[in-house]
């Protein structure tokens, strides 16, 4: 391991090196959080400021909307027998999908007609983190679900690294991001 004279080693827990502390001190960036108003809209802030909604058509639904805070909208949309993947659409062209893998969902982004491949898995079957990886499996952003009992739904606190806010379209994938983890707790809630 590289030692650097700023960042202290990660500590061990059982000879194994604690992934969140190491992702904290040497890639963290920005924290954002998003806050459920109800049990349908997700508004999604960095340092207060808000930077988009994700908005679902009714309870429970896989359909939604992303509406950014500078007016532009964006739809996802199940496809697919059983809704097995969902299609992030500016109007009529596909952005990004995702579909569930056995690793956890998988994301393809079309963003400027480049593709790009990303995994969001859990942390650990009884964690309530969420992990984002890109193909060389860097960790590019990690969120934390928080259940909130008084109003029965979730809130979540986003960390990203330094290559993840170094993406165009940051925003619109955070957003999707919620979706995803709101897609995999559905499916998982369901299969149960």
């Amino acid at each position: 391991m590289l030692k650097h004279p700023a960042i202290a080693p990660p500590r061990t827990v059982g000879g194994q090196v604690n992934r969140t502390q190491q992702f904290n001190q040497v890639t963290s960036m920005g924290q954002y959080k998003a806050n459920s108003t109800n049990s349908q809209n997700f508004n999604l802030t960095f340092d207060n400021q808000k930077i988009g909604e994700l908005i679902y058509k009714k309870w429970c639904s896989f359909n939604a909307e992303i509406l950014m805070s500078d007016g532009t909208k964006y739809q996802l949309e199940p496809k697919g027998f059983w809704d097995s993947k969902i299609e992030l659409k500016d109007d009529t062209k596909t952005l990004l999908e995702f579909k569930m893998g056995w690793k956890g969902i998988i994301i393809k982004s079309f963003f400027d007609n480049t593709e790009d491949t990303f995994l969001l898995k859990l942390n650990g079957l009884l964690s309530s983190k969420f992990v984002l990886i890109d193909t060389e499996k860097n960790e590019l952003l990690v969120a934390e679900t928080d259940f909130k009992w008084d109003k029965l739904n979730y809130d979540y606190n986003i960390e990203t690294t330094k290559n993840f806010d170094n993406f165009d379209k940051k925003e619109l994938l955070l957003l999707t991001i919620l979706h995803c983890i709101n897609y995999y707790m559905t499916i998982i809630v369901s299969a149960g």
